[in-house]
Protein backbone atom coordinates (compact mmCIF):
# COMPACT_ATOMS: atom_id res chain seq x y z
CA UNK A 1 0.00 0.00 0.00
CA UNK A 2 1.44 3.36 -1.05
CA UNK A 3 1.70 5.92 1.74
CA UNK A 4 1.55 9.65 1.32
CA UNK A 5 4.65 11.65 2.25
CA UNK A 6 4.38 13.66 5.43
CA UNK A 7 2.86 17.08 5.09
CA UNK A 8 5.30 19.93 4.66
CA UNK A 9 5.17 22.98 6.89
CA UNK A 10 4.11 25.08 3.88
CA UNK A 11 1.18 22.72 3.19
CA UNK A 12 0.00 23.05 6.77
CA UNK A 13 0.37 26.85 6.78
CA UNK A 14 -1.38 27.33 3.45
CA UNK A 15 -4.25 25.03 4.44
CA UNK A 16 -4.62 26.93 7.71
CA UNK A 17 -4.65 30.25 5.83
CA UNK A 18 -7.50 28.89 3.73
CA UNK A 19 -9.49 28.38 6.92
CA UNK A 20 -8.66 31.92 8.10
CA UNK A 21 -9.96 33.49 4.89
CA UNK A 22 -12.98 31.21 4.71
CA UNK A 23 -14.18 32.03 8.21
CA UNK A 24 -13.46 35.74 7.84
CA UNK A 25 -16.01 35.71 5.03
CA UNK A 26 -18.46 33.54 6.97
CA UNK A 27 -18.30 35.68 10.12
CA UNK A 28 -18.71 38.94 8.19
CA UNK A 29 -21.91 37.61 6.64
CA UNK A 30 -23.23 35.83 9.73
CA UNK A 31 -22.66 38.73 12.12
CA UNK A 32 -23.35 41.82 10.02
CA UNK A 33 -25.70 41.11 7.11
CA UNK A 34 -28.80 41.59 9.31
CA UNK A 35 -27.40 44.83 10.74
CA UNK A 36 -26.35 46.12 7.30
CA UNK A 37 -29.69 45.60 5.59
CA UNK A 38 -32.04 46.21 8.53
CA UNK A 39 -30.41 49.01 10.47
CA UNK A 40 -28.47 50.88 7.80
CA UNK A 41 -30.61 50.37 4.68
CA UNK A 42 -34.03 50.10 6.33
CA UNK A 43 -35.14 46.65 5.19
CA UNK A 44 -37.95 45.24 7.35
CA UNK A 45 -36.54 43.23 10.24
CA UNK A 46 -39.09 40.44 9.72
CA UNK A 47 -38.28 40.30 6.00
CA UNK A 48 -34.57 39.94 6.79
CA UNK A 49 -35.20 37.31 9.43
CA UNK A 50 -37.32 35.32 7.01
CA UNK A 51 -34.64 35.55 4.29
CA UNK A 52 -31.93 34.34 6.66
CA UNK A 53 -34.04 31.45 7.97
CA UNK A 54 -35.18 30.30 4.51
CA UNK A 55 -31.60 30.42 3.23
CA UNK A 56 -30.45 28.14 6.06
CA UNK A 57 -33.25 25.65 5.37
CA UNK A 58 -32.28 25.72 1.69
CA UNK A 59 -28.76 24.75 2.77
CA UNK A 60 -30.16 21.43 4.01
CA UNK A 61 -30.66 20.47 0.38
CA UNK A 62 -27.82 22.49 -1.14
CA UNK A 63 -25.05 20.95 0.99
CA UNK A 64 -25.69 17.29 -0.01
CA UNK A 65 -26.17 18.30 -3.66
CA UNK A 66 -22.81 20.06 -3.71
CA UNK A 67 -21.26 17.01 -2.10
CA UNK A 68 -22.51 14.85 -4.97
CA UNK A 69 -21.15 17.30 -7.57
CA UNK A 70 -17.70 17.37 -5.95
CA UNK A 71 -17.63 13.58 -5.55
CA UNK A 72 -18.28 13.08 -9.28
CA UNK A 73 -15.67 15.65 -10.40
CA UNK A 74 -12.54 14.32 -12.15
CA UNK A 75 -9.87 16.72 -13.45
CA UNK A 76 -6.08 16.71 -13.71
CA UNK A 77 -6.09 19.12 -10.72
CA UNK A 78 -8.14 16.68 -8.64
CA UNK A 79 -11.77 16.79 -7.59
CA UNK A 80 -11.52 19.25 -4.72
CA UNK A 81 -9.26 22.14 -5.72
CA UNK A 82 -11.21 23.21 -8.84
CA UNK A 83 -14.40 23.70 -6.82
CA UNK A 84 -12.47 25.27 -3.94
CA UNK A 85 -11.13 27.93 -6.32
CA UNK A 86 -14.37 28.41 -8.28
CA UNK A 87 -16.41 28.67 -5.09
CA UNK A 88 -14.00 31.15 -3.55
CA UNK A 89 -13.91 33.44 -6.60
CA UNK A 90 -17.69 33.51 -7.01
CA UNK A 91 -18.34 33.84 -3.27
CA UNK A 92 -15.88 36.74 -2.99
CA UNK A 93 -17.65 38.59 -5.81
CA UNK A 94 -21.08 37.92 -4.27
CA UNK A 95 -19.84 39.07 -0.85
CA UNK A 96 -18.72 42.40 -2.28
CA UNK A 97 -21.98 42.86 -4.20
CA UNK A 98 -24.05 41.89 -1.16
CA UNK A 99 -22.48 44.71 0.86
CA UNK A 100 -22.73 47.12 -2.10
CA UNK A 101 -26.51 47.42 -2.19
CA UNK A 102 -27.67 50.72 -3.78
CA UNK A 103 -29.33 52.69 -0.92
CA UNK A 104 -31.64 54.39 -3.44
CA UNK A 105 -33.67 51.21 -4.09
CA UNK A 106 -37.26 51.24 -2.88
CA UNK A 107 -38.47 48.92 -0.10
CA UNK A 108 -39.33 46.05 -2.46
CA UNK A 109 -36.08 46.43 -4.33
CA UNK A 110 -34.05 46.27 -1.11
CA UNK A 111 -35.79 43.09 0.02
CA UNK A 112 -35.27 41.48 -3.40
CA UNK A 113 -31.60 42.53 -3.47
CA UNK A 114 -31.00 41.14 0.03
CA UNK A 115 -32.78 37.86 -0.75
CA UNK A 116 -31.04 37.22 -4.08
CA UNK A 117 -27.52 38.01 -2.96
CA UNK A 118 -27.74 36.33 0.45
CA UNK A 119 -29.03 33.09 -1.07
CA UNK A 120 -26.35 33.29 -3.80
CA UNK A 121 -23.77 33.91 -1.10
CA UNK A 122 -24.87 30.75 0.72
CA UNK A 123 -24.78 28.65 -2.45
CA UNK A 124 -21.29 29.82 -3.46
CA UNK A 125 -19.97 29.48 0.11
CA UNK A 126 -21.11 25.86 0.16
CA UNK A 127 -19.40 25.42 -3.23
CA UNK A 128 -16.01 26.01 -1.58
CA UNK A 129 -16.71 24.89 2.00
CA UNK A 130 -17.64 21.29 1.13
CA UNK A 131 -14.44 20.57 -0.89
CA UNK A 132 -12.27 22.42 1.67
CA UNK A 133 -13.11 20.04 4.51
CA UNK A 134 -13.67 16.97 2.30
CA UNK A 135 -10.19 17.14 0.75
CA UNK A 136 -8.33 16.34 3.98
CA UNK A 137 -8.26 12.54 3.39
CA UNK A 138 -6.86 13.14 -0.11
CA UNK A 139 -3.56 14.57 1.15
CA UNK A 140 -3.10 13.20 4.67
CA UNK A 141 -2.57 9.87 6.34
CA UNK A 142 -5.10 8.85 8.94
CA UNK A 143 -4.58 9.02 12.68
CA UNK A 144 -2.54 11.78 14.28
CA UNK A 145 -1.60 13.55 11.04
CA UNK A 146 -5.22 13.92 9.96
CA UNK A 147 -6.44 14.82 13.45
CA UNK A 148 -3.62 17.36 13.81
CA UNK A 149 -4.43 19.05 10.52
CA UNK A 150 -8.14 19.15 11.31
CA UNK A 151 -7.38 20.73 14.70
CA UNK A 152 -5.06 23.26 13.05
CA UNK A 153 -7.71 24.19 10.49
CA UNK A 154 -10.43 24.56 13.15
CA UNK A 155 -8.12 26.78 15.20
CA UNK A 156 -7.28 28.92 12.15
CA UNK A 157 -11.00 29.19 11.40
CA UNK A 158 -11.46 30.54 14.93
CA UNK A 159 -8.73 33.10 14.28
CA UNK A 160 -10.50 34.22 11.09
CA UNK A 161 -13.77 34.65 12.98
CA UNK A 162 -12.01 36.55 15.77
CA UNK A 163 -10.35 38.94 13.30
CA UNK A 164 -13.74 39.94 11.89
CA UNK A 165 -15.25 40.24 15.35
CA UNK A 166 -12.45 42.53 16.47
CA UNK A 167 -11.75 44.83 13.52
CA UNK A 168 -15.00 45.18 11.55
CA UNK A 169 -16.58 48.28 13.08
CA UNK A 170 -13.31 50.19 13.42
CA UNK A 171 -12.44 49.37 9.82
CA UNK A 172 -15.93 50.33 8.64
CA UNK A 173 -15.69 53.71 10.36
CA UNK A 174 -12.21 54.38 8.98
CA UNK A 175 -13.05 53.35 5.41
CA UNK A 176 -16.40 55.14 5.45
CA UNK A 177 -14.71 58.40 6.39
CA UNK A 178 -11.87 57.83 3.93
CA UNK A 179 -14.19 57.15 0.98
CA UNK A 180 -16.57 60.05 1.36
CA UNK A 181 -19.32 59.19 3.83
CA UNK A 182 -21.14 62.41 4.70
CA UNK A 183 -23.21 61.36 7.73
CA UNK A 184 -23.22 58.65 10.37
CA UNK A 185 -25.34 56.18 8.41
CA UNK A 186 -23.65 56.78 5.06
CA UNK A 187 -20.22 56.36 6.64
CA UNK A 188 -21.17 52.84 7.75
CA UNK A 189 -22.79 51.93 4.41
CA UNK A 190 -19.71 53.04 2.45
CA UNK A 191 -17.39 51.47 5.02
CA UNK A 192 -19.04 48.06 4.79
CA UNK A 193 -18.72 48.11 1.00
CA UNK A 194 -14.97 48.66 1.00
CA UNK A 195 -14.31 46.44 4.00
CA UNK A 196 -16.15 43.60 2.22
CA UNK A 197 -13.87 44.15 -0.78
CA UNK A 198 -10.75 43.89 1.40
CA UNK A 199 -12.02 40.69 3.05
CA UNK A 200 -12.92 39.26 -0.37
CA UNK A 201 -9.41 39.90 -1.69
CA UNK A 202 -7.80 38.30 1.39
CA UNK A 203 -10.12 35.33 0.94
CA UNK A 204 -9.06 34.86 -2.70
CA UNK A 205 -5.33 35.20 -1.95
CA UNK A 206 -5.44 32.69 0.93
CA UNK A 207 -7.43 30.16 -1.11
CA UNK A 208 -5.02 30.44 -4.04
CA UNK A 209 -2.17 29.65 -1.64
CA UNK A 210 -4.11 26.62 -0.44
CA UNK A 211 -4.67 25.41 -4.00
CA UNK A 212 -0.99 25.89 -4.91
CA UNK A 213 0.67 24.27 -1.92
CA UNK A 214 -1.84 21.57 -0.95
CA UNK A 215 -1.65 18.72 -3.44
CA UNK A 216 -4.15 15.91 -3.69
CA UNK A 217 -2.05 12.76 -3.53
CA UNK A 218 -4.77 10.17 -3.91
CA UNK A 219 -8.09 9.55 -5.57
CA UNK A 220 -9.89 9.30 -2.24
CA UNK A 221 -13.55 8.45 -2.60
CA UNK A 222 -15.81 11.06 -1.06
CA UNK A 223 -18.95 9.82 0.67
CA UNK A 224 -22.03 11.92 0.01
CA UNK A 225 -25.01 12.18 2.30
CA UNK A 226 -28.65 12.90 1.52
CA UNK A 227 -31.04 14.75 3.81
CA UNK A 228 -32.99 11.53 4.24
CA UNK A 229 -29.86 9.66 5.34
CA UNK A 230 -29.12 12.36 7.92
CA UNK A 231 -32.48 12.07 9.64
CA UNK A 232 -32.61 8.29 9.33
CA UNK A 233 -29.23 8.04 11.09
CA UNK A 234 -30.44 10.32 13.88
CA UNK A 235 -33.60 8.31 14.44
CA UNK A 236 -31.51 5.15 14.83
CA UNK A 237 -28.85 6.76 17.05
CA UNK A 238 -30.57 8.27 20.09
CA UNK A 239 -27.30 9.69 21.47
CA UNK A 240 -26.54 11.51 18.22
CA UNK A 241 -30.08 12.91 18.33
CA UNK A 242 -29.49 14.06 21.91
CA UNK A 243 -26.28 15.89 21.00
CA UNK A 244 -27.74 17.45 17.84
CA UNK A 245 -30.73 18.89 19.72
CA UNK A 246 -28.36 20.22 22.39
CA UNK A 247 -26.25 21.87 19.66
CA UNK A 248 -29.36 23.58 18.24
CA UNK A 249 -30.42 24.84 21.69
CA UNK A 250 -26.95 26.09 22.66
CA UNK A 251 -26.00 27.67 19.33
CA UNK A 252 -29.38 29.35 18.93
CA UNK A 253 -28.96 30.93 22.38
CA UNK A 254 -25.44 32.16 21.61
CA UNK A 255 -26.25 33.37 18.08
CA UNK A 256 -29.24 35.40 19.27
CA UNK A 257 -26.89 37.41 21.47
CA UNK A 258 -24.22 37.74 18.77
CA UNK A 259 -26.84 39.10 16.36
CA UNK A 260 -28.13 41.67 18.84
CA UNK A 261 -25.00 42.77 20.71
CA UNK A 262 -24.18 45.46 18.13
CA UNK A 263 -27.68 46.89 18.59
CA UNK A 264 -27.15 46.84 22.35
CA UNK A 265 -24.00 48.93 22.11
CA UNK A 266 -25.45 51.30 19.52
CA UNK A 267 -28.95 51.92 20.89
CA UNK A 268 -28.73 50.99 24.58
CA UNK A 269 -25.17 51.41 25.81
CA UNK A 270 -24.90 54.40 23.47
CA UNK A 271 -22.40 57.22 23.44
CA UNK A 272 -20.55 58.94 20.59
CA UNK A 273 -17.90 56.19 20.44
CA UNK A 274 -20.22 53.21 20.80
CA UNK A 275 -18.39 51.33 18.06
CA UNK A 276 -15.12 51.72 19.98
CA UNK A 277 -16.66 50.19 23.09
CA UNK A 278 -18.24 47.48 20.95
CA UNK A 279 -14.87 46.66 19.38
CA UNK A 280 -13.12 46.64 22.76
CA UNK A 281 -15.75 44.26 24.13
CA UNK A 282 -15.28 41.97 21.11
CA UNK A 283 -11.48 42.02 21.43
CA UNK A 284 -11.84 40.86 25.02
CA UNK A 285 -14.49 38.29 24.13
CA UNK A 286 -12.58 36.91 21.16
CA UNK A 287 -9.44 36.50 23.27
CA UNK A 288 -11.38 34.74 26.04
CA UNK A 289 -13.06 32.41 23.56
CA UNK A 290 -9.79 31.38 21.90
CA UNK A 291 -7.90 31.01 25.19
CA UNK A 292 -10.72 28.94 26.68
CA UNK A 293 -10.35 26.44 23.83
CA UNK A 294 -6.55 26.41 23.83
CA UNK A 295 -5.79 26.66 27.57
CA UNK A 296 -8.84 26.43 29.82
CA UNK A 297 -10.19 23.18 28.37
CA UNK A 298 -6.86 21.31 28.70
CA UNK A 299 -6.53 22.62 32.28
CA UNK A 300 -10.02 21.47 33.25
CA UNK A 301 -9.69 18.16 31.42
CA UNK A 302 -6.09 17.14 32.10
CA UNK A 303 -4.87 19.08 35.13
CA UNK A 304 -8.12 19.07 37.12
CA UNK A 305 -9.22 15.67 35.74
CA UNK A 306 -12.82 16.77 35.22
CA UNK A 307 -15.05 14.64 33.04
CA UNK A 308 -16.40 16.12 29.81
CA UNK A 309 -19.95 15.98 31.14
CA UNK A 310 -18.98 17.93 34.28
CA UNK A 311 -17.22 20.55 32.16
CA UNK A 312 -20.30 20.68 29.92
CA UNK A 313 -22.72 21.38 32.78
CA UNK A 314 -20.26 23.87 34.28
CA UNK A 315 -20.15 25.74 30.95
CA UNK A 316 -23.93 25.88 30.71
CA UNK A 317 -24.09 27.23 34.27
CA UNK A 318 -21.40 29.81 33.40
CA UNK A 319 -23.39 30.93 30.37
CA UNK A 320 -26.61 31.26 32.37
CA UNK A 321 -24.82 33.24 35.09
CA UNK A 322 -23.18 35.50 32.49
CA UNK A 323 -26.49 36.32 30.81
CA UNK A 324 -28.15 37.00 34.20
CA UNK A 325 -25.37 39.40 35.22
CA UNK A 326 -25.49 41.10 31.79
CA UNK A 327 -29.21 41.72 32.17
CA UNK A 328 -28.75 43.08 35.70
CA UNK A 329 -25.96 45.43 34.61
CA UNK A 330 -28.00 46.65 31.62
CA UNK A 331 -31.00 47.40 33.83
CA UNK A 332 -28.78 49.26 36.30
CA UNK A 333 -27.58 51.44 33.42
CA UNK A 334 -23.85 50.71 33.56
CA UNK A 335 -21.93 52.99 31.18
CA UNK A 336 -18.42 51.54 31.63
CA UNK A 337 -17.57 48.90 29.04
CA UNK A 338 -15.02 47.28 31.36
CA UNK A 339 -17.81 46.31 33.77
CA UNK A 340 -19.38 44.33 30.92
CA UNK A 341 -16.21 42.23 30.76
CA UNK A 342 -17.49 40.36 33.84
CA UNK A 343 -20.53 38.73 32.19
CA UNK A 344 -18.64 38.71 28.89
CA UNK A 345 -15.96 36.44 30.36
CA UNK A 346 -18.48 33.81 31.43
CA UNK A 347 -20.44 33.91 28.16
CA UNK A 348 -17.44 33.85 25.80
CA UNK A 349 -15.55 31.22 27.81
CA UNK A 350 -18.62 29.00 27.90
CA UNK A 351 -19.12 29.46 24.15
CA UNK A 352 -15.54 28.41 23.36
CA UNK A 353 -15.63 25.35 25.60
CA UNK A 354 -19.05 24.25 24.36
CA UNK A 355 -17.79 24.31 20.77
CA UNK A 356 -15.19 21.71 21.71
CA UNK A 357 -17.44 19.62 23.93
CA UNK A 358 -20.33 19.24 21.49
CA UNK A 359 -17.89 18.13 18.79
CA UNK A 360 -16.35 15.56 21.18
CA UNK A 361 -19.78 14.30 22.22
CA UNK A 362 -20.90 13.95 18.62
CA UNK A 363 -17.73 12.02 17.75
CA UNK A 364 -18.41 9.63 20.64
CA UNK A 365 -21.83 8.77 19.22
CA UNK A 366 -20.18 7.17 16.18
CA UNK A 367 -18.91 4.09 18.06
CA UNK A 368 -22.16 3.97 20.03
CA UNK A 369 -24.09 3.76 16.75
CA UNK A 370 -21.77 1.02 15.48
CA UNK A 371 -22.52 -1.17 18.51
CA UNK A 372 -26.25 -0.40 18.59
CA UNK A 373 -27.09 -0.45 14.90
CA UNK A 374 -24.17 -2.21 13.23
CA UNK A 375 -23.14 0.94 11.33
CA UNK A 376 -21.24 4.00 12.52
CA UNK A 377 -22.73 6.48 9.99
CA UNK A 378 -19.73 8.74 10.66
CA UNK A 379 -20.04 10.88 7.52
CA UNK A 380 -23.79 11.20 8.00
CA UNK A 381 -23.51 12.36 11.60
CA UNK A 382 -20.85 14.98 10.90
CA UNK A 383 -22.75 16.27 7.87
CA UNK A 384 -25.70 16.77 10.20
CA UNK A 385 -23.50 18.82 12.54
CA UNK A 386 -22.80 21.34 9.77
CA UNK A 387 -26.49 21.56 8.93
CA UNK A 388 -27.73 22.04 12.51
CA UNK A 389 -25.19 24.80 13.19
CA UNK A 390 -26.47 26.62 10.09
CA UNK A 391 -30.06 25.95 11.16
CA UNK A 392 -29.38 27.40 14.61
CA UNK A 393 -27.94 30.56 13.04
CA UNK A 394 -31.09 30.91 10.91
CA UNK A 395 -33.43 30.43 13.87
CA UNK A 396 -31.40 32.91 15.93
CA UNK A 397 -31.44 35.52 13.15
CA UNK A 398 -35.22 35.13 12.82
CA UNK A 399 -35.70 35.52 16.59
CA UNK A 400 -33.44 38.58 16.61
CA UNK A 401 -35.37 40.11 13.71
CA UNK A 402 -38.69 39.65 15.55
CA UNK A 403 -37.17 41.49 18.53
CA UNK A 404 -36.02 44.34 16.30
CA UNK A 405 -39.42 44.56 14.63
CA UNK A 406 -41.30 44.69 17.94
CA UNK A 407 -38.84 47.12 19.53
CA UNK A 408 -38.86 49.28 16.37
CA UNK A 409 -35.32 50.38 17.15
CA UNK A 410 -34.72 51.83 13.73
CA UNK A 411 -38.15 53.37 13.21
CA UNK A 412 -38.22 54.50 16.83
CA UNK A 413 -35.00 56.48 16.56
CA UNK A 414 -36.44 59.58 14.91
CA UNK A 415 -33.67 62.00 15.81
CA UNK A 416 -31.47 64.33 13.79
CA UNK A 417 -28.11 63.33 12.36
CA UNK A 418 -26.49 65.79 14.75
CA UNK A 419 -28.08 64.04 17.74
CA UNK A 420 -27.06 60.63 16.41
CA UNK A 421 -23.48 61.81 16.08
CA UNK A 422 -23.54 62.61 19.78
CA UNK A 423 -25.48 59.58 20.97
CA UNK A 424 -27.28 56.99 18.80
CA UNK A 425 -29.40 55.96 21.78
CA UNK A 426 -31.08 59.37 21.79
CA UNK A 427 -34.82 58.92 21.36
CA UNK A 428 -34.83 55.21 22.26
CA UNK A 429 -37.38 54.56 25.00
CA UNK A 430 -36.87 52.44 28.10
CA UNK A 431 -39.43 49.94 26.78
CA UNK A 432 -37.47 49.53 23.55
CA UNK A 433 -34.25 48.98 25.47
CA UNK A 434 -35.89 46.44 27.79
CA UNK A 435 -37.20 44.46 24.84
CA UNK A 436 -33.69 44.27 23.41
CA UNK A 437 -32.12 43.36 26.75
CA UNK A 438 -34.63 40.61 27.51
CA UNK A 439 -34.36 39.04 24.05
CA UNK A 440 -30.56 38.86 24.15
CA UNK A 441 -30.43 37.48 27.71
CA UNK A 442 -33.63 35.78 28.90
CA UNK A 443 -34.27 33.77 25.70
CA UNK A 444 -30.66 32.44 25.72
CA UNK A 445 -31.03 31.58 29.43
CA UNK A 446 -34.17 29.58 28.66
CA UNK A 447 -32.38 27.77 25.82
CA UNK A 448 -29.42 26.84 28.04
CA UNK A 449 -31.68 25.70 30.91
CA UNK A 450 -33.63 23.46 28.51
CA UNK A 451 -30.31 22.11 27.22
CA UNK A 452 -29.31 21.12 30.78
CA UNK A 453 -32.55 19.24 31.47
CA UNK A 454 -32.54 17.63 28.02
CA UNK A 455 -28.95 16.45 28.33
CA UNK A 456 -29.31 15.16 31.89
CA UNK A 457 -32.34 13.11 30.87
CA UNK A 458 -31.09 11.69 27.56
CA UNK A 459 -27.27 11.62 27.46
CA UNK A 460 -25.55 8.43 28.67
CA UNK A 461 -22.10 8.63 27.04
CA UNK A 462 -20.05 9.50 30.11
CA UNK A 463 -16.27 9.15 30.01
CA UNK A 464 -16.55 5.69 31.59
CA UNK A 465 -19.21 4.60 29.10
CA UNK A 466 -17.11 5.85 26.17
CA UNK A 467 -14.12 3.79 27.32
CA UNK A 468 -16.34 0.74 27.73
CA UNK A 469 -17.76 1.18 24.22
CA UNK A 470 -14.28 1.69 22.76
CA UNK A 471 -13.18 -1.69 24.15
CA UNK A 472 -16.29 -3.37 22.78
CA UNK A 473 -15.71 -1.83 19.34
CA UNK A 474 -12.08 -2.97 19.43
CA UNK A 475 -13.17 -6.53 20.21
CA UNK A 476 -15.84 -6.39 17.52
CA UNK A 477 -13.34 -5.30 14.85
CA UNK A 478 -10.87 -7.94 15.97
CA UNK A 479 -13.54 -10.65 15.61
CA UNK A 480 -14.47 -9.37 12.14
CA UNK A 481 -10.82 -9.48 11.00
CA UNK A 482 -10.52 -13.07 12.22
Amino acid sequence: METKPKLSLMSKISYGLGAVGKDMVYMLSASYVLYYFQDLLGVSAVAMGTILLVARIFDAFNDPLMGVVVAKTKTKWGKFRPWLLIGTLTNAVILFLMFSCPPTLDAGGLVAYAAVFYILWGVTYTMMDIPYWSMIPAFTEGGKEREGLTTLARSCAGVGSAIITIVTMLAVQFLGNAFGGTNATEIEIVGFKWFALIVAVIFIVFTILTCIFVKEKSTTEMKTVSVGQMFKALVKNDQAMTVVIAIVLINTAIYITSNLVIYFFKYDFGGPSWFGDYTLFNIFGGAVQILSMMILYPVLRNAMKLSNTKIFYTCLAMGIAGYAVLLALAILGMSNVFVLFIPGFFIFAASGLLNILTTVFLANTVDYGLLKNGSSDESVIFSMQTFVVKLASGIAAFAASICLQIAKLQEGTEVTEEAKAIDWSAGVTTAQKMGLRMTMTIIPIIGLVVAIFWFRKKFILTDEKVLEIAEQVKDLKANVEE
